[in-house]
């Protein structure tokens, strides 16, 4: 359908509907398409769209940021991580591009297959990956690491961070202050896992989600598709973005990710720590992990300022509604991690403005 027809149609259920919709689009490339296009301003009064915890920088929380700068710092050791990942602040608003201006050794790259060529090619240091992300960049994670395995290079590691989408929208429905009607569910990590992982949503929680492309029909017509769900009584997970995610994802990229990555308890900036929402190495790629270079330290990362960047990756508040943004925190001076990536919630506020 043509945007013109999909927006009447969203006009004609939400007037069927009759009460206030809050729908949640869990990517962050949704929310900066969803800014891009306009959506928001197209959409009748009664529809609101916010924000989710899906922007991978943003939800790594201090104590891995800390982990991080305390690996940059030491003797013969590169840390080798994603350039969106140099500017989220830590504990103190330190950020591993702060700990380079005072010596340490951090660098860039576009893949973890490049910091693998960068350990060929420096055998006299330790190299560690910051592993960043959600379900799509685990399969090429996991593959360096095969990689690796094979040719026995030797000083490779990585400090895994990955994150799974699907049991953060577990907790997030399991919050009281969290209320949800459905949700436009993230394109990308879809055609990882697929349709299944998110049938709890529906099954449990009676809320339906539709998993949705980025342009901007494409989320005009998830839109569209969870009010019909909404006005028809039902609850399902449907898939809009078809010409890229089938029901049951990409088998082989998750036995990728199986093979050397087993679910472990992980914490989330904003959300605390999620059972089984994380990524850690099996037993047989544990000499990999660059957690057991660092000592065990007592440490306080309750976050200490007024930023509400935990409140905003929960969808209980907008930017607009901290009162650091726009003021204290921008992006070339953020205080929360929702400013720093061109994918936070804050950023993309700040960058296109608030049309609600």
């Amino acid at each position: 359908m043509r945007a013109e027809v999909i927006i009447t149609e969203i006009v004609r259920l939400s007037a069927k509907i009759a009460k206030p919709i809050k729908l949640m689009e869990v990517c962050g490339t949704h929310t900066v398409s969803i800014f891009r296009h306009g959506i928001k301003g197209m959409l009748p009064k009664n529809i609101r769209l916010i924000s989710g915890p899906g922007c991978p920088v943003c939800v790594t929380p201090l104590r891995d940021i800390d982990a991080a700068i305390r690996l940059s710092l030491m003797d013969k050791t590169v840390l080798m991580t994603f350039g969106d990942m140099m500017h989220v602040p830590g504990r103190g608003r330190d950020s591993l591009y702060r700990a380079r201006g005072r010596g340490a050794s951090v660098d860039t790259v576009y893949s973890p297959l490049d910091a693998l060529e960068f350990a060929v090619s420096n055998r006299d240091r330790d190299i560690v990956f910051f592993s960043t992300g959600f379900e799509t960049t685990s399969p090429l994670i996991a593959a360096t690491l095969i990689e690796e395995q094979v040719r026995g290079i030797g000083n490779f590691y990585i400090y895994s961070a990955h994150k799974l989408v699907p049991p953060a929208l577990r907790a997030l429905l399991s919050l009281p202050a969290t209320r949800l009607d459905g949700f436009i569910l993230p394109g990308h990590v879809s055609t990882i896992i697929g349709m299944r992982p998110y049938e709890f949503i529906s099954n449990d929680y009676g809320k339906p989600g539709v998993i949705t492309g980025f342009d901007g029909n494409e989320i005009l017509m998830g839109i569209y598709m969870l009010l019909l769900q909404i006005s028809e009584g039902r609850a399902e997970i449907e898939i809009e973005y078809k010409k890229a995610v089938r029901p049951e994802g990409n088998p082989k990229a998750m036995s990728i990710i199986e093979q050397v990555f087993s679910t472990v308890d992980i914490e989330w900036r904003g959300l605390g720590v999620i059972p089984m929402s994380g990524l850690g190495l099996r037993e047989e790629f544990s000499h990999y992990d660059a957690q057991r270079m660092l000592p065990e330290v007592q440490e306080d990362y309750s976050e200490t300022t007024t930023c509400q960047c935990a409140d905003v990756l929960r969808g209980i508040k907008t930017p607009p509604e901290c009162a650091l943004f726009k003021k204290a925190c921008t992006p070339d001076n953020p205080v929360g991690a929702c400013m720093v990536s061109s994918e936070g919630s804050c950023s993309a506020y700040y960058k296109y403005g608030d049309t609600e």
